[in-house]
């Protein structure tokens, strides 16, 4: 406890540290209730925010308590195949605890439920949808493809990712003697955005499953559950959100599977690979939303509105002129992009490429050359910034 003066006002500031045995419970006015930290608010915790609580002051998860079923009645076959087509290695009989699938008993875990070729936790679905239009309710054909996959989680990662593949298209502009592709969306970030759904959703969430929406325009991932501490995504640095795992035991075996790594980066892969792309702009950057009880990936597809033959005919003029025109031109062209730098530091490139009429990729490829030009953040919230 201590003191803080604020004009002539005395503020008593104590300090409460964080404790291992939750829940903790308010008791007063003739309630007992847990409270959980939502942002600046403290909230009741809900029935199954409250059975999360308990599991972590127990020291336990979800996915390693004994399940109700039995592991004999289970075959594992596709994780086994999973597991040799990606490491070379064969799954042996003594992988099943350490893989954490049974326990030292040998009795089946949730994990093992969860992962069994005909799982029967039921909630355990994936459900896809390729909407028509802009929302779910956009003409006469409401959805263009609808399916729901059970099963093992590896099935499910596997099925969603084809989904999204299948509905989705790959343009290519020619370059030289090679070409560029140009996805509606960037395979790693699809897969990691499925993984991060299936991996890190409450199961403990009865009667909800993870849903992949597309859209002309984006896809929306969703997944039950929140932000295992319980924050909001609203205004944080998301290349600095701390690692968190809900089910321990999930992540450690699909990291075995090579299909995540066990230091938790995948919202910077997400956002590595659209600032990688061709076509990517500060405009189509991936948003990620949490609250209590849901968590929400949006995808933007890097080819809506783009007409691909104007597009590549564009880049193969620039790049025939621009990039071969003498030093007065091309220093023209940088000076006019500083110029907007300065009106307005988050002008994006999208509006650059527009006011100077020439290709998105154009102007990331003469930001590049430019040493004294640096975007600082991610997303909606960064800025350029000129040095020197």
């Amino acid at each position: 406890m201590y003191f803080e003066k604020d004009d002539e006002k005395i503020f008593v500031i104590v300090e409460v540290m964080k404790g291992q045995q939750t829940p903790y419970y308010y008791e007063g006015d003739g309630q007992l209730i847990a409270f959980m930290r939502i942002g600046n608010e403290s909230v009741p915790a809900t029935p199954s925010q409250l059975r999360e609580l308990v599991l972590r002051g127990s020291g336990e998860s979800y996915d390693s308590l004994k399940s109700r079923y039995d592991f004999d009645n289970m075959s594992f076959t596709k994780l086994k195949s999973v597991y040799k087509q990606r490491t070379g290695n064969i799954f042996e009989d003594t992988d099943y605890e350490s893989f954490g699938l049974i326990d030292e008993k040998g009795n089946l875990t949730n994990a093992g439920a969860l992962l069994a070729d005909e799982s029967p936790v039921r909630h355990s679905r994936l459900f896809c949808t390729r909407w028509n239009g802009l929302t779910k309710a956009s003409g006469i054909v409401d959805a263009l493809d609808d399916k729901e996959y059970t099963g093992s989680l590896v099935t499910l990662l596997q099925a969603g990712t084809d989904f999204v593949r299948n509905n989705s298209k790959k343009a290519w502009r020619k370059v030289g003697d090679g070409r560029i592709e140009m996805p509606d969306y960037p395979d790693r970030a699809v897969l990691e955005g499925v993984v991060n759904a299936l991996i890190h959703r409450n199961y403990m969430e009865i009667g909800s499953e993870v849903h992949i929406d597309m859209f002309d325009d984006r896809i929306e991932i969703y997944s039950p559950g929140g932000m295992v501490s319980g924050i909001s995504l609203e205004g944080k640095d998301l290349l600095k959100i701390p690692s968190k795992r809900r089910n321990p035991i999930l992540a450690d075996i699909f990291s075995r599977l090579k299909y995540m790594e066990r230091r938790g980066s995948g919202f910077k892969k997400i956002l590595a690979d659209y600032e990688g792309q061709v076509e990517f702009d500060e405009t189509k950057m991936p948003v990620f939303e949490a609250d209590n009880d849901d968590f929400t990936l949006t995808l933007y597809n890097l080819n809506y509105g783009s007409n691909y033959a104007i597009h590549a005919n564009e880049e193969k003029i620039q790049g025939d002129t621009q990039d071969d025109t003498q030093g007065d031109t091309q220093d023209d062209t940088e000076e006019k992009i500083i110029k907007m730098i300065k009106d307005n530091p988050q002008v994006s490139t999208a509006d650059m490429a527009k006011e100077l009429k020439i290709g998105i990729a154009t102007v990331k490829r003469k930001i590049k050359k430019m040493s004294n030009v640096s975007y600082v953040g991610s997303g909606y919230s960064g800025h350029w910034e000129i040095n020197g």
